[in-house]
């Protein structure tokens, strides 16, 4: 009776052991490990700068045509003017190169005529003239073709500028500005030391935002 009295008590407390060796694992909420995302509006519509657009389409236009990008930034009168000086300056410039060109070989041929037949004298509209003053007209000729050379670069970077600058105005807001023109009496001081003061008629101009 005692022998089955102990092995009962002896189950009995190796029954508490192993349970006491078990091992509870408690899951945590993987959800809490991971970052907190934060969520970008995507919706949120971005800034656009419509002149900077405008000037870059027109100066792209006005590299492509000169006078395209004025015209398509809306026709005016005074983008009119400006167009038609472009074109009337070209104009000018190609008169005047082909003009110094002309003379410019002329003056060549007749220098290369009299090396070639010992100063004797072929184009009688240069008959007077020296082989000293043929060098220096043929200088002259050459100097002015590089000059209108450069001019037409640089009347066609100014249409490039002009065109963006425009459009770029055409979308600068100043907002309200009045001007008022109000006559007013402006004080000569001639002479202080002996307290003469004159008086002029004038205009004053009063700007208001």
């Amino acid at each position: 009776m005692s022998k089955i009295f102990l092995l009962s008590v002896l189950l009995m407390l190796t029954s508490f052991a192993v349970k006491s060796q078990e091992v509870l694992v408690n899951k945590k909420d993987s959800t809490a490990l991971k970052p907190v995302e934060k969520k970008v509006d995507t919706l949120k519509p971005k800034y656009i700068n419509p002149g900077k657009i405008a000037g870059r389409r027109a100066m792209l236009r006005s590299a492509m045509l000169p006078g395209l990008g004025q015209i398509r930034n809306g026709f005016t009168f005074y983008r009119g003017l400006k167009v038609a000086g472009i074109y009337t300056g070209a104009t000018l410039l190609t008169i005047s190169f082909i003009d110094n060109n002309k003379s410019y070989h002329e003056v060549l041929d007749e220098l290369n005529y009299r090396l070639e037949n010992k100063g004797l004298r072929q184009n009688q509209l240069y008959r007077s003239v020296e082989e000293q003053g043929l060098v220096n007209a043929k200088d002259l000729y050459k100097r002015n073709k590089q000059i209108i050379i450069f001019s037409f670069v640089g009347l066609y970077l100014l249409n490039v500028v002009e065109a963006y600058i425009d459009a770029r105005l055409k979308y600068f807001d100043v907002g309200d500005v009045a001007v008022k023109f109000s006559p007013t009496v402006i004080n000569m001081n001639t002479n202080t030391m002996y307290g003469l003061n004159t008086a002029a008629p004038g205009f004053k101009v009063t700007l208001s935002f």
